[in-house]
């Protein structure tokens, strides 16, 4: 309702101006009471939104936690991903509309009323006080008698006085009540507009978003109806089988079993049997067995590794047992134990005598027809990728990243929770992982865990061997060492998930159960770790020599008269018998360093040319102070990895600077120790691939020295700064180009160039020159998979013009 009040009108103060002055009153006293129950209802409204927002997040995870359940059916689990995103778009722009609601109605009005109404209340206050000053002075004034000169110019002026303050005060409360009535449908209709708009953004912000989702629901919605009819056809298939199967007659069904010792799975037999345990109540038990890779197997559960009865089924005789009181009982004897084994019918007892017989005379043949062929308990049982021998590699050609690592003892669960069949990997720690352990390693932050998919990324050579060198078992004896003693739970599969993270950070942030080493114990880790090079080279001895190279071999340690000493390289270019001896106590797969380690040995140096000078034989000196930056730096000049891990679980500094050896860090003790998976593993420690020694060398310059290509490779893919110059202000190519290692040279120039090239193109430019990546990929293949091929200073010579 429009009320104006007129400024002559109020003057009169008469009784129009009177009513229009209480009707203006009384409306402002109802916009007051409205406007108090529209913010009330508006902070109500806000309430609720956020309750269904919560609710609806809520939902929105459910869905994506169906979608994780789902990741086999790649369909289902990719729809309910796009289709929780789409949802919790909504749910963002819902909370934006009720932001909106907030500012514009909640906000707004209250201010409005607070200030402008607050305002007219006060005016209207000294009007009314006003106006009973003027009618008691009005009146006062009627009474004053004619006779009473004084009172009558007493009242006379108490008049005056008051009219002219009530002019005054009327004016101003006029001008409130003009202006409140204005500024009222402003702040009404500016509220409201804001809200509308906010509504209408809203709307337009989810027609856009499923106008996007539109065309996925039209493909779904064609597939589903491909699925419904697949179902009914399946399901009457389905039926149709099992009408089939239920007419059957299965009283001799015991002749199923069959002995195949060609099967794709490699289980020549299997079945259920009753076994008589070996303790003093001789009770029998029921297991799953099986033949496999002649061995004879049982499993309690499925998801047990099986317990092996017999090792070589070629030592051992079976034979029936008639002497017992149980039925269809047969005993299969081998040089060091009996086992007493019970078939549920004599058909089948007949079935597993055979298949063991067979089993038998397969494996005397199999072992008479190829002398050198691999034994099948080895092929399964290891997890190395041993790329020094031939028939290894030819094992693992076409097999996938995920085959090979979860081929590791330990890899087939998860590292944290032991969910089975993983699929992702923890690249720096050397672990596999499932799904939600991956998800909460990410959270860790890379300082901690690298997370890579073993499924969906690419695995460079190098990084698939760091893998296999390390595992699960291995790692969880360093951060689970005293998990049993202080009585923490493990998680298990179907876990909460804020479960399994509390327990992850303990483990791998906190650090709270690896076992500390005493100051003893460290010190003949260190010790131990430091003279194993020596070891090494001695067992070099054992194999076959190497054919006498064309011209003398600067080795490390060499002198310069000629009398060579023997050093750390030496006994690495062969094969990993060494390395067995070696890491005898270490729980883990290290044939593969010690295969990798071969990858490169030292160059000559050509007659006519002045060889740079060589790193020095490895010598332990007595430290100062025993600490884990000590033990990674022996641990990667020995390439044991297991120790190298133990000591940057214990705090090592990945960077340590050993100040009684020139300086040098763990990373360039392992270029001297010739192994580049070694490298790798500190590369993926945040090891700086700069970092110079006293002599202002630094990993780059060490591997070029040492004539080691692949770590050469490893280097400049890792950004190592190839113009870096020592204190002799050689740089690597320099010192390459002067012992004439032509493979090296090739790579230094071609990153050289790639880095030009890439610089002229811009900073922008990412992809760089392919035919530097096509030849760095081929050294890279080469020094993780056949280190022989970089061999190729035996062709030099240096009478060569």
């Amino acid at each position: 309702m429009k009320i104006t009040v007129d400024f002559e009108e109020c003057l009169k103060d008469s009784p129009r101006f009177r009513a229009t002055i209480e009707e203006v009153e009384g409306d402002v006293c109802e916009l007051e009471s409205k406007l108090d129950k529209l913010v009330k209802l508006c902070i109500g409204m806000i309430d609720a939104g956020k309750a269904y927002n919560a609710a609806n997040k809520q939902f929105v995870n459910g869905i994506r936690e169906l979608a994780q359940q789902s990741t086999k059916d790649e369909v289902i689990e990719s729809s309910l991903t796009k289709f929780a995103e789409s949802l919790q778009e909504m749910i963002n722009y819902h909370t934006i509309l009720f932001d909106q609601a907030q500012r514009s109605i909640k906000t707004q009005l209250q201010t409005f009323v607070k200030d402008d109404l607050r305002k007219f209340k006060e005016a209207k206050k000294q009007f009314d006080k006003v106006s009973e000053e003027k009618e008691a002075a009005l009146i006062k004034n009627a009474q004053a008698p004619r006779n009473k000169q004084h009172e009558v110019e007493e009242a006379t002026n108490i008049l005056t006085a008051t009219r002219k303050c009530f002019r005054h005060i009327v004016l101003d409360y006029v001008l409130q009540i003009n202006v409140l009535q204005s500024k009222r449908r402003s702040e009404i209709l500016k509220s409201m507009l804001s809200f509308m708009y906010a509504h209408l953004t809203f709307f337009h912000q989810g027609y856009d978003l499923f106008s996007e989702l539109q065309p996925l629901m039209k493909q779904l919605g064609g597939q589903l109806d491909q699925l419904v009819v697949d179902a009914a056809k399946e399901k009457r298939d389905m039926e149709q089988k099992h009408s089939t199967i239920q007419q059957k007659d299965f009283s001799n069904d015991d002749t199923k079993l069959e002995y195949n010792v060609d099967a794709d799975n490699g289980i020549a037999m299997e079945g259920y049997l009753f076994k008589r345990a070996s303790n003093a109540f001789k009770t029998w038990n029921r297991r799953w067995f099986s033949i496999q890779n002649n061995q004879l197997v049982y499993q309690k559960k499925f998801k047990d590794n099986p317990t092996v009865v017999v090792e070589d089924l070629r030592l051992c005789t079976v034979k029936h047992c008639e002497d017992i009181e149980r039925r269809f009982c047969f005993e299969v004897v081998s040089p060091t134990k009996s086992c007493m084994m019970q078939a549920d019918s004599e058909k089948l007892r007949q079935a597993w005598i055979k298949a063991v017989q067979n089993s038998i005379a397969t494996a005397f043949r199999d072992k008479g027809d190829d002398g050198e062929k691999l034994d099948r308990k080895s092929s399964t049982s290891t997890g190395s990728l041993d790329s020094g021998g031939e028939p290894k590699e030819r094992s693992l050609k076409g097999e996938s990243a995920l085959q090979k690592v979860l081929a590791i003892p330990g890899n087939a669960c998860c590292c944290d929770c032991g969910q089975p069949d993983p699929r992702w990997a923890s690249i720096n720690l050397g672990i596999t992982l499932c799904i939600q352990c991956s998800g909460i390693h990410r959270s860790l932050g890379v300082h901690f865990s690298k997370v890579r998919s073993l499924t969906l990324d690419t695995w460079e050579p190098e990084l698939l061997k760091l893998m296999c060198e390390l595992g699960n078992k291995v790692i969880n004896q360093i951060y689970e060492a005293r998990r049993e003693e202080l009585g923490a739970r493990k998680p298990q599969p179907g876990d909460p998930r804020h479960e399994v993270e509390a327990y992850i950070k303990a483990k791998y942030v906190d650090r709270r159960f690896i076992r500390r080493p005493s100051d003893e114990e460290l010190r003949n880790k260190v010790i131990s770790l430091s003279k194993q090079e020596k070891r090494l080279s001695s067992s070099s001895e054992h194999l076959p020599p190497r054919p006498p190279p064309p011209t003398p071999k600067l080795r490390p340690g060499s002198n310069v008269s000629g009398q060579s000493v023997k050093s750390a390289d030496s006994g690495i270019q062969n094969s990993a018998d060494g390395s067995r001896e070696m890491l005898a106590n270490t729980p883990s797969n290290n044939s593969l360093a010690d295969a990798d380690a071969a990858e490169s040995p030292p160059m000559p140096m050509p007659a006519t040319l002045p060889p740079p000078s060589p790193c020095k034989e490895m010598v332990f000196y007595e430290p100062k102070e025993y600490s884990p930056g000590l033990q990674l730096y022996w641990a990667s000049c020995a390439r044991s990895l297991p120790d190298m891990a133990e000591a940057l679980a214990h705090g090592a500094e990945v960077n340590w600077v050993n100040t009684d050896e020139e300086k040098r860090t763990p990373l360039i003790m392992a270029v001297q120790g010739g192994s580049l998976v070694t490298c790798e593993f500190l590369l993926q420690n945040a090891a700086n691939v700069n970092q110079q020694d006293t002599q202002g060398r630094g990993p780059l310059h060490h591997a070029t020295m040492l004539g080691h290509t692949g770590q050469v490779c490893l280097f400049l893919k890792r950004g190592a700064n190839q113009n870096a110059a020592d204190i002799d202000e050689k740089t690597p190519l320099i010192i390459a180009v002067e012992a004439a290692n032509a493979d090296i040279v090739t790579l230094l120039r071609l990153a050289k160039m790639n880095e030009e090239m890439r610089e002229a193109e811009g900073p922008y430019s990412q992809s760089g020159d392919e035919t530097y990546q096509d030849i760095f990929q081929d050294f890279t293949h080469m020094a993780s998979n056949d280190p022989d091929k970089l061999n190729r200073y035996q062709q030099y010579d240096p009478q060569r013009p």
